[in-house]
């Protein structure tokens, strides 16, 4: 039997709903800040779609496949406490959307528009609920299986790995199959600089995240019986790491100095309830300096051209909160204790692999079936003709 929920509930569950609904307007500035002025009205556009398209992926999909839940099944299921599983799936909605908003900063500039909302209904519908199943469902019986050889589940209280490990390395297929930008890259290996085209921009998507991560951790507890102070303390200590330490590494650069708290908080929600504060400044300083020497060794000597660094970013630093969740989250270094590493390892090693398999198949498939990447016109005009024409035919 479903337990009781109160109204309270209801309405801690949806406000922080809102609240990492909100942080999509920090992934598109953040992505608008970023691109190169001529790319900006694509960038807004595909974040905009590429939600209402998850939003159908996930509603009659993906949640079913992560929770079992069939929306269609009674006017029980709509009505049941004051509607607490609609303001549920609308919040974990927001988390699985956040996967192709991730990855829309690192295609930026040459993906085609419709083939990436395929990309976006196949990842929000069945790669990530299938994960998503097994970390935060018990599905397939893995966590009983950690439990039982490691004394603990895989931990991740708000998703380090189970969202943000998952998107970054979704990402990192779907750049590696669409290949650089046009001109990024010379024929003597020199790299081309594209530098943001507004760091004010930038800094609001920053900023906007920052803030709404608030909701994406705190909220995370679903219950506001759950609610943990640490939760919140601990996603600031990370946030202020993350930011000192990119600004020490990155050497005062602003698109490094904006990122910085990203890279913290990325890290911190897998062990965000579980941590001393010191553990998060820890895990924020690691992912701060991993996020600037990771961007510049992709982007100036392994020529992959993430235009938002998201597989450093999420990708890397969210593989970095799971381990991290596992090493200051036990008791010997000031944590609450009741997690295991080797769990975490084995948690967050699967995570990866799923994604990265995933997004070859995803976007291998529809490379090969529509193709994936603009034409070199489209591409140096700005934007995809299906967004350019609307643009022109608005402006006319």
């Amino acid at each position: 039997m479903e337990a009781l929920v109160s109204s309270s509930d209801v309405l801690f569950v949806l406000l922080g709903a809102i609240m990492v609904l909100a942080m999509h307007a920090g992934f598109a500035f953040l992505e608008l800040g970023t691109v190169r002025k001529k790319n900006q009205v694509n960038a807004l556009v595909k974040i905009m779609v590429d939600f209402s398209v998850s939003t159908i992926a996930y509603f009659f999909i993906g949640y079913s496949i992560a929770y079992g839940v069939n929306f269609f099944s009674g006017a029980d299921v709509l009505a049941a406490n004051n509607g607490f599983g609609l303001v549920k799936f609308f919040f974990l909605l927001t988390f699985a959307a956040a996967i192709p908003a991730i990855v829309s900063g690192g295609i930026a500039e040459r993906a085609k528009f419709n083939p990436q909302l395929a990309a976006t209904f196949l990842i929000v519908g069945f790669i990530y609920p299938f994960f998503e199943g097994i970390a935060w469902n018990n599905h397939y019986g893995l966590q009983d299986w950690l439990l039982a050889n490691f004394g603990a589940k895989f931990h991740d209280f708000a998703g380090s790995v189970v969202v943000h490990a998952m998107g970054g390395w979704i990402a990192l297929a779907a750049v590696m199959l669409l290949g650089a930008r046009s001109g990024r890259y010379g024929k003597d290996g020199r790299v081309h600089a594209h530098p943001p085209s507004n760091i004010p921009f930038l800094a609001l998507g920053a900023w906007i995240l920052t803030v709404g991560w608030f909701g994406f951790n705190v909220m995370s507890a679903q219950a506001i019986q759950g609610i943990s102070g640490l939760v919140a303390v601990n996603s600031l200590m990370a946030l202020v790491g993350g930011t000192l330490a990119a600004l020490v590494i990155g050497k005062n650069d602003p698109g490094f100095v904006h990122n910085g708290p990203l890279a913290g908080l990325v890290a911190v929600c897998a062990g965000s309830d579980v941590m001393h504060p010191l553990g998060a400044l820890a895990t924020g300083l690691v992912a701060g300096a991993l996020f600037v020497w990771a961007f510049t060794k992709t982007q100036n000597r392994l020529k992959i051209d993430d235009v938002l660094g998201v597989w450093p970013l999420h990708g890397l630093c969210g593989a970095w909160g799971g381990i991290a969740a596992g090493i200051f989250g036990a008791k010997a270094l000031g944590g609450i204790g009741g997690i295991s590493l080797m769990s975490q390892l084995l948690g967050t090693g699967l995570g990866v692999l799923i994604a990265l398999v995933g997004g070859v198949i995803v976007y291998g498939a529809l490379k090969m079936l529509v193709g994936i990447r603009l034409g070199q016109e489209e591409e140096f005009d700005g934007a995809d003709l299906s967004i350019h024409k609307i643009v022109s035919s608005a402006d006319d």
